[in-house]
């Protein structure tokens, strides 16, 4: 294997594990406003203990994410020096502040709300959730903020050197392909957050306990996970697509495996992109959808990878059509499901519904596959550009650092991660063991003694 595949699957690695714990807490940090603001006005007990609940499984997965999330930061410039060299005066600009601003914020209010409790008011440890939601949120935007030049490059010069310089700050942060993707990725974080709380009041009701956390926890879940639900189709995933279609004609064709230009083109539902024969294989196809869906009308034309030249097509197509297609199909489920969910909770129902506590219960891997799959689709439809139109990523990684030393260091990632991830699944299933009341056993028990 080549240096640049190392490097790539090395970055790659590191990305999609760290993300699996930022996606929960962007998400957790809106349920838990909502749970305290629902306590803080009706004066509620059990919400307020359902916050602090939250709250504690929202730190388990902070202190995860900053741990998995400080190498890639050292990886610009070990794997990726080149880039970092010539890019460094854009992307360093937006990621300082996340550092910064936005993680200090959250952090310092973060620890406010799970320790001082006790000595502040209840307007005080409201604001603390609201601040921790508000860095979590600004931090993820100057994240995407970076992704979304790379994608969409904008306002930047060129200094005789090769590096880019940043002509507007403001047209940076404003970038439309970040705004787009900035919404898509948050309400894909409270799909996330949605379905993890959905599934703990399930996994609550089916065990029968602690059965009036369980209520509140998939009244909230269900409802916030029924609007996130919808607002990820449409409109945020509707008006991306269609800035993709506009931008990055070579992603679209990839993403929808349409090999030949076509006026009225199909949307494939199903099937297996064939490279050789420039056609999908097995294919189940809605007749005009991609052009209705794109464009507003069924005749319009749709620009296929034949009108694209061979070497500016996505490097690893057959992935990048599966990626998109497993989004967009997890996504139409969440969508079914939390309509029968909100349904039955509307009908007073679900409590009493097995079967959909099961389904809630044993859906809440997939938002993580499908938060997954959605950044494996922008960054598979970008490639094989680092910088889109710019830079090729075979001219941004570092030829100084040998295959058989990034494959040494992936390899260690690779296991210390899993023990990482092992030790995750410990501190979580311990807190969900004890549940909202563990904090007031002690004293209840030297009460009764």
């Amino acid at each position: 294997m080549t240096a640049e595949l190392i490097h790539r699957l090395h970055f790659a690695f590191t990305i999609t594990f760290h993300y699996l714990f930022p996606q929960l807490t962007m998400g957790l940090a809106l349920l838990i406003v909502v749970l305290k603001s629902v306590a803080l006005k009706t004066g509620s007990e059990q919400w307020d203990r359902a916050a602090r609940f939250w709250g504690r499984i929202f730190g388990i997965n902070f202190v995860f994410g900053v741990v998995t999330g400080i190498p890639m930061e050292f990886e610009f410039g070990t794997n990726w020096a080149r880039f970092s060299q010539l890019s460094g005066g854009v992307i360093g600009q937006p990621l300082a502040m996340e550092g910064v601003f936005s993680f200090f914020l959250e952090s310092a209010f973060l620890g406010l709300f799970l320790y001082g409790e006790k000595r502040i008011s209840k307007w005080m440890h409201w604001f603390s959730a609201v601040m921790v939601f508000v860095g979590s949120w600004i931090s993820g935007f100057f994240i995407i903020v970076t992704d979304a030049w790379m994608q969409h490059p904008v306002s930047y010069g060129r200094l005789p050197n090769g590096q880019f310089e940043v002509l507007s700050f403001w047209h940076l942060l404003l970038n439309p392909w970040g705004l787009l993707q900035y919404a898509h990725n948050m309400t894909g974080a409270v799909v996330t957050g949605s379905f993890v709380m959905s599934a703990v009041g399930a996994f609550y009701l089916l065990d029968r306990r602690m059965m009036d956390y369980a209520r509140i926890f998939l009244k909230v879940g269900v409802i916030a996970g029924l609007v996130a639900s919808v607002l990820i189709i449409f409109p945020t995933g509707d008006l991306h697509g269609k800035y993709v279609a506009r931008n990055q004609p070579a992603a679209m064709a990839g993403m929808e495996g349409l090999f030949k230009t076509e006026d009225g083109a199909g949307m494939v539902l199903i099937g297996q992109p064939n490279e050789e024969t420039g056609q999908i294989d097995n294919p189940i196809v809605v007749s005009d959808a991609l052009s209705f869906l794109i464009y507003g009308t069924t005749k319009a034309e749709v620009k296929g990878l034949d009108q694209i030249p061979r070497d500016q097509w996505p490097t690893a197509l057959p992935l990048l059509f599966y990626a998109y297609h497993i989004m967009a199909g997890l996504g139409t489920w969440f969508v079914l499901l939390m309509i029968v969910s909100a349904f039955l909770l509307w009908r007073r129902r679900l409590y009493q519904s097995r079967w959909v506590l099961w389904a809630l219960l044993l859906s809440f891997p997939l938002p993580y596959i499908a938060n997954t799959a959605g950044w494996m689709t922008a960054e598979l439809g970008r490639q094989p550009w680092l910088i889109y139109g710019l830079m090729r990523t075979s001219e941004g990684y570092s030829n100084t650092v040998s295959a058989s030393n990034g494959l040494f260091t992936l390899l260690g990632f690779m296991g210390l991660y899993s023990l990482l991830g092992l030790l995750f699944t410990v501190l979580i299933y311990r807190e969900i063991s004890n549940g909202p009341e563990s904090k007031s056993a002690p004293a209840a028990m030297a009460h009764a003694e």
